[in-house]
């Protein structure tokens, strides 16, 4: 499952340099899937949607970092656990319940965002 960030975030902003994808921005900062990727051209999201690697979407999340879920691969083929949970000093960084995928997907995704 994806990582999302609770509303217990303190917006220390530790998670954030640690993610190896560019997944997690502080809130109210605009995304796109090219961030710190390696991915250019049309690309579609997990819902199904097309987007244009370089757009601009639109914050998660307004207050608090957030993770993009479309970017997030629990590390895998990285770390051996999330590093944004390993470095978060009030344990905020969790498994997204409603996100559940398989080893195979996540190392899909990493395969996807870095050519």
């Amino acid at each position: 499952m994806a990582i999302m960030i609770t509303e217990e975030c303190i917006n220390c902003g530790a998670c954030e340099p640690e993610c190896p994808n560019n997944a997690i921005y502080e809130g109210g900062v605009e995304w796109a899937i090219s961030d710190g990727a390696d991915v250019t051209g049309a690309y579609v999201l997990e819902d199904g949607t097309e987007t244009d690697a370089d757009e601009q979407h639109k914050p998660i999340s307004e207050d608090l970092y957030y993770i993009v879920p479309d970017k997030c691969t629990e590390c895998v083929g990285f770390h051996e656990e999330p590093q944004c949970a390993a470095v978060c000093p009030v344990d905020c960084c969790v498994p997204d319940p409603e996100r559940e995928e398989t080893e195979e997907q996540l190392l899909a995704r990493k395969a996807r965002l870095h050519l």
